[in-house]
């Protein structure tokens, strides 16, 4: 696998937005998460883009600043890897990465919205006491602590990043 990876850059926007497209639902920004999105810019140093030896993405990550009972968390999400490259380890790759510059970077905690037998290969566990907004299943949000106590005592409701104290 001929694949390099690098933060995402303005002109990377429509291919990453693209391949969003493709691996996700048409319906995909009227989910929950992406109210949180709405005018808050993400993550630059989290947002990272994979290319194939070709100079293709291959896949892309982002993260979203949000605040969890008024206390700031990274909101991972979307991850996709285009189809002709699912199962070469892409998507695994990007979030080892990501966790890796988050916790560097000082970030106490992550969360998202996913599949636990998925993400708790990387750490993720579900956060029984942290809630986002309508329609989501409470069993698909998860987190991270990214250092040691990060979620201790962060409960509550997923807010936009404009709520932290």
């Amino acid at each position: 696998m001929d694949i390099t990876t690098a933060q995402e850059r303005p002109d990377d926007h429509w291919e990453v937005e693209a391949l969003y497209d493709l691996c996700f639902a048409p319906g995909r920004t009227a989910l929950s998460s992406y109210r949180l999105r709405d005018g808050v810019d993400p993550v630059a140093q989290l947002c990272l883009v994979a290319r194939d030896g070709y100079g293709q993405v291959a896949g892309a990550i982002r993260h979203w600043p949000v605040c969890v009972g008024g206390k700031p968390a990274v909101l991972l999400g979307p991850v996709a890897v285009h189809p002709t490259h699912q199962g070469e380890g892409i998507a695994a790759l990007l979030i080892w990465r990501c966790l890796e510059i988050a916790a560097k970077a000082g970030h106490p905690r992550m969360m998202l919205v996913g599949d636990e037998p998925y993400y708790g290969r990387f750490g993720f566990r579900r956060l029984t006491d942290v809630t986002m907004p309508p329609p989501t299943n409470p069993d698909r949000v998860l987190g991270i602590a990214l250092r040691r106590g990060g979620w201790d005592g962060v409960t509550g409701s997923v807010t936009p990043a404009t709520d932290c104290k």
